[in-house]
């Protein structure tokens, strides 16, 4: 989905990515095949083809993104390379031990996205004992390593039952998503209690950061399903080459701005009075697998290809302009073409932020690749967002020939932890 959203705004941090990657990058990238699978190592070409663009500044990959803050990080922050999502089935019954493992998340939270070891970290403590920390991330700085949470509607009510108390609190806006037109969900890839999102610049520390909120959730949360995901296809810092999903195009060319606050209040961060007061400053987060038929995309003339997308492929620009940025003339598209139809003007100004990757899981059985996106939009309100664009693209789009969505998921984001001490989670179960 290319939601065509704002016109951006330039980001405040750049830095030079002229220079041939670094021997950890390097490392990185063909250490996390072992972890990763065909994820990871089959974007090595594609980081390295972004590296050798030289025209793209981004943020440093080093660097430590701040924990604590009004809204959770990974939302607005610029868009890491890789990405490994799970959601969780909550096993427990028991309140107080929910509770006591959000608090416990979260103190491990803030120490990974710090470059910190969990606990006692992987070598310390008992050596009779299992270590705090699987150690897998020693060594290696944070990587821009974000964790988003986010609760699903059946947290709230699971098969009419009121497991934790909380049925009251769910927001209206936390909807069970309709069933879209050429949808083929799998109940395995649907649906969770929890989500975390854990975005990072280097693989490994990304399946680090879900590997041990897993170990610490055992007992009382399960893997329900996760995502491996690489190569961003969207891009929340505009001044940075846009970037291309596996179907060759640029896509998301006017996603939302993280520096643009008005059209992040607008469209983004839920505001005072909607809804429940825990979910004020927080946002709604929409994941959808969309696995790509790349086989037949492969075999389409590049015509087609360009008029299913209503944009050239090589530059990205519109039809019938220059550059990738000039202002689209929707009229002069094929009227079933993809930016046409999510394009803000065709939506009454309707706006979402996306924050997609790419993946690769290997074949189906059938010598066919199993890739595609793996699409992550976070809206104000998801029924005045994502629902009604979807439901336009579902019936419209001719880039369904193409794409079959297949995983799907929706989850109230809360604001941010705003100082140590408090905990994901805290005001709605306060």
């Amino acid at each position: 989905m290319d939601a065509e959203t704002s016109q951006p705004a330039a980001p405040a941090e750049t830095a030079d990515l002229s220079a041939a990657p670094s021997r950890r990058s390097v490392i990185g990238w063909a250490g996390a095949g072992l972890a990763l699978g065909a994820a990871a190592a089959g974007s090595v070409a594609a980081a390295t083809m972004k590296q050798d663009a030289g025209t793209a500044p981004a943020v440093d990959s080093t660097a430590d993104i701040p924990f604590y803050g009004d809204h959770q990080a990974g939302i607005a922050t610029p868009v890491q390379d890789r990405l490994h999502f799970a959601a969780f089935d909550v096993t427990t019954t028991d309140r107080a031990v929910l509770v006591r493992m959000l608090k416990d998340w979260t103190k491990a939270a803030a120490a990974m996205t710090g470059g910190r070891e969990v606990g006692a970290g992987a070598t310390g403590g008992l050596p009779e004992a299992p270590p705090d920390d699987t150690g897998e991330a020693l060594g290696l700085p944070a990587s821009r390593l974000t964790l988003t949470i986010g609760f699903g509607p059946t947290l709230f009510e699971k098969d009419g039952v009121d497991r934790f108390g909380l049925k009251a609190r769910r927001p209206d806006a936390l909807i069970d998503l309709p069933k879209f037109r050429g949808d083929r969900l799998e109940d395995a890839r649907v649906g969770g209690d929890i989500c975390i999102q854990a975005c990072a610049d280097d693989p490994q520390v990304a399946v680090h950061a879900i590997r041990n909120l897993a170990r610490i959730g055992m007992g009382v949360v399960n893997v329900r399903w996760s995502q491996l995901g690489f190569g961003k296809t969207s891009s929340t810092t505009p001044e940075a080459q846009t970037p291309r999903n596996l179907m060759g195009f640029k896509d998301g060319t006017h996603n939302i701005a993280g520096s643009d606050t008005a059209k992040l209040a607008d469209h983004v961060w839920v505001a005072p009075g909607e809804g429940p007061e825990w979910m004020t400053g927080g946002s709604y987060l929409v994941s959808r697998r969309i696995r790509m038929t790349v086989e037949a995309w492969d075999r389409t003339s590049l015509k087609e290809q360009e008029d299913v997308f209503g944009r050239t492929k090589g530059e990205g620009a519109p039809y019938g302009k220059q550059k990738e940025r000039d202002t689209p003339d929707l009229s002069a598209m094929p009227q079933d073409s993809h930016v046409r139809l999510a394009h803000p003007d065709s939506n009454n100004g309707l706006m979402i932020l996306r924050r997609g990757f790419s993946f690769t899981d290997g074949t189906d059985g059938l010598g066919r690749l199993d890739a595609g996106l793996f699409f992550l939009a976070y809206q104000r309100d998801t029924r005045k967002a994502f629902v009604p664009l979807q439901t336009k693209l579902a019936a419209n789009d001719k880039l369904n020939e193409y794409i079959t969505h297949v995983g799907s998921g929706h989850f109230a984001c809360p604001p941010g932890i705003r100082k140590p001490g408090e905990w994901w989670g805290q005001a709605l179960f306060g």
